[in-house]
């Protein structure tokens, strides 16, 4: 069916949602032990002998291969039976590599049928867009944060204005590249929490220069727009009086005529910004002495551009007075104009306000922001349970239309059953909905920390740090064999980098845990060394198995989340979109949602 302007694309349906969870849970209970292993102790715990069955040359060469592509719809003529013969069913080895490849890319989210493009959303959200052009995110963030700010920002736009909202809540909003260039690029009101008062004041003082960065690239901007517009022919236009009376030198040039056919012609305020952007040194010295008769209004016109929109500096200009003069009756409205706009600064909607408060699903966002009104909530990579309360804010709080959330650091979520207690006093990251919790499901740590990988960069050559990894799980060995410490709440940390052999390496180790190390010559430590290096392939292979696997465990995160909105009666759309490109940014799959109030003023601004 054709879809109007208006109406989102067709959402998974709760009942098929929750059937794919169910589909993946079975496959990752068999799948899981892998991940829930610690890479730490794979030689102490002889985790390769325990849980596959095949020689790592052989399961290496199978996830090197490429796999053919799957047949069928997103639901695929595979079954659970067709993955029965993944794992031994006695032992639980792993016993076919080939297939567990097959199955991981089966229950990953492409596959798996549960996402919804990001081109179909914001086709659907289409409108015009009110924001700014000109400014490059690449010249004051890194490529990764210039991506993801780009990408969310364009999508939060749309679903505000699709929505009629004009206020954003950017949850855990870090350094504040997001909040800040969805306030000056979308001219949205942005409120961004974070826990942290560094970040935030960190975010003041990043927000601040980026605002100087902006007047520049705007004051560019409008500088060759006008200087492009003044080169083409004037035809049938009126001359001003002032140069129709003032005769040319002989030895005046036609860059000298544009310059003074420029003066008389063009309002104040554009002059201004010319001789900011610097565009030519010889207009700036022509129009010296017109900038200091209007340096007060010059100087109070930059204050207001703090809290206007860019383009409401047009306020300000005039095409009925010449350059030289300003009448009474327009000094009387410019100064008329800068005193309502600082009176209403507290209301402009392009405002970007950092606070300091730490999130948990009882926040009462009103106790924080005290001019609260109906807004977007989003989270850009949101770390553990934020991301979670993030979602349980936004299905409590009337205010709150809308969602867009970004979840990141998984292994930092709380799990209600991670050891076995059922504590229904407090709220917890891991699982949401009631599906999950039913089942009384759990992933575990580990797990989480693998549905951190990243099976993307590892599939362009980006490949594991398979050498640390070795050398820390020889390091427990000695650390249990020598020193009979299993348990430690101690960490090595970042040492291989700074280390020039295993040697080294080891020494330094121990001296971080403090444990003697006089006790174990070098020799010994060569000896342990030479021990385990021939089963370096045995850590590899095992590792890739874990990155192969990670997919499955971000779905079921992902789609525990989604399941759980799709309970909610007060939804009207929720959805899964890729957001990000996995290679730059990994976690790159946004949890969206729009309130059933949000959808109809939605429909009704579209028509």
């Amino acid at each position: 069916m054709r879809r109007t302007c208006g109406s989102l694309p067709a959402q998974l349906p709760a009942a098929e949602a929750e059937e794919r969870l169910r589909r993946l849970t079975r496959f990752l209970v068999r799948a899981l032990p892998l991940c829930r292993a610690h890479t730490t102790e794979f030689y102490t715990r002889g985790l390769w002998e325990q849980l596959v069955a095949a020689r790592p040359e052989v399961v290496l060469q199978a996830l090197r291969r490429p796999l053919p592509e799957a047949s069928g719809t997103a639901a695929g003529r595979w079954d659970d039976d067709t993955f029965s013969d993944v794992f031994c069913e006695n032992s639980k080895k792993l016993i076919n590599v080939h297939l567990f490849a097959l199955a991981a890319r089966h229950y990953s989210l492409p596959n798996l049928g549960v996402c919804t493009p990001l081109e179909e959303v914001l086709e659907a959200l289409r409108g015009e867009s009110q924001g700014a052009s000109g400014i490059k995110t690449d010249e004051f963030m890194n490529n990764k944060k210039s991506h993801e700010v780009q990408a969310m920002s364009e999508l939060v736009d749309k679903i505000a204005k699709y929505c009629g909202l004009k206020q954003v809540i950017d949850i855990g909003s870090g350094k504040g590249y997001l909040s800040s260039f969805l306030s000056m690029q979308y001219n949205l009101k942005v409120y961004g929490i974070d826990s942290s008062k560094t970040n935030t004041n960190g975010a003041h003082e990043r927000n601040r220069k980026l605002k100087k960065h902006w007047k520049t690239y705007q004051s560019r901007a409008r500088a060759n727009s006008e200087t492009q517009r003044l080169e083409k022919p004037m035809k049938n236009e009126v001359k001003c009086k002032a140069i129709n009376e003032k005769p040319l030198n002989n030895n005046s040039t036609l860059q000298s005529q544009d310059q003074e056919s420029t003066q008389d012609s063009v309002p104040s305020c554009v002059f201004t910004e010319v001789a900011i952007s610097e565009t030519s040194k010889q207009t700036e010295i022509n129009l010296a002495q017109a900038q200091s008769d209007e340096s007060k209004l010059s100087e109070e016109a930059l204050a207001v551009l703090n809290v206007l929109p860019a383009d409401a500096v047009d306020v300000f200009s005039s095409s009925r007075c010449n350059y030289g003069e300003i009448c009474e009756e327009e000094k009387a409205q410019r100064k008329m104009a800068f005193i309502k706009a600082k009176a209403s600064k507290s209301r402009e909607s392009n405002l970007y306000f950092p606070l300091t408060s730490y999130i948990s699903a009882e926040t009462e966002l009103s106790d924080i922001i005290t001019d609260l009104e109906d807004c977007i909530m989003v989270g850009l990579h949101t770390c553990g349970d934020l991301a979670a309360n993030t979602l349980r804010i936004f299905t409590a709080k009337p205010e709150i239309k809308a969602v867009c959330s970004v979840g990141c650091c998984y292994h930092l979520l709380s799990e209600q059953y991670e050891n076995q207690e059922d504590c229904t006093e407090e709220v917890w990251g891991f699982p949401m909905c009631q599906y999950l919790k039913d089942k009384g499901w759990c992933c575990g740590r580990n797990a989480r920390m693998s549905a951190c990988l990243a099976l993307e960069r590892v599939a362009v050559g980006q490949m594991l740090p398979t050498e640390s990894l070795f050398y820390r799980a020889v390091l427990q060995v000695i650390i249990e064999e020598t020193y009979g410490v299993t348990k430690s709440d101690r960490h090595v940390g970042k040492i291989f980098s700074k280390s020039s052999s295993f040697l080294d390496y080891v020494r330094k180790s121990l001296k971080k845990l403090e444990l003697d190390d006089s006790k174990l010559p070098d020799s010994c430590i060569m000896d342990y060394y030479e021990k385990y290096k021939h089963r370096m392939n045995e850590l590899e292979a095992f590792n890739m198995l874990k990155v192969v696997l990670a997919p499955c465990v971000e779905v079921l995160i992902l789609l525990d989340r989604l399941c759980y909105l799709k309970e909610q009666n007060n939804i009207a759309w929720s959805g899964l979109v890729k957001l990000f490109d996995p290679v730059k940014s990994p976690r790159c799959y946004a949890v969206i949602a729009l309130k059933k109030q949000s959808c109809l003023e939605g429909e009704a601004n579209c028509r």
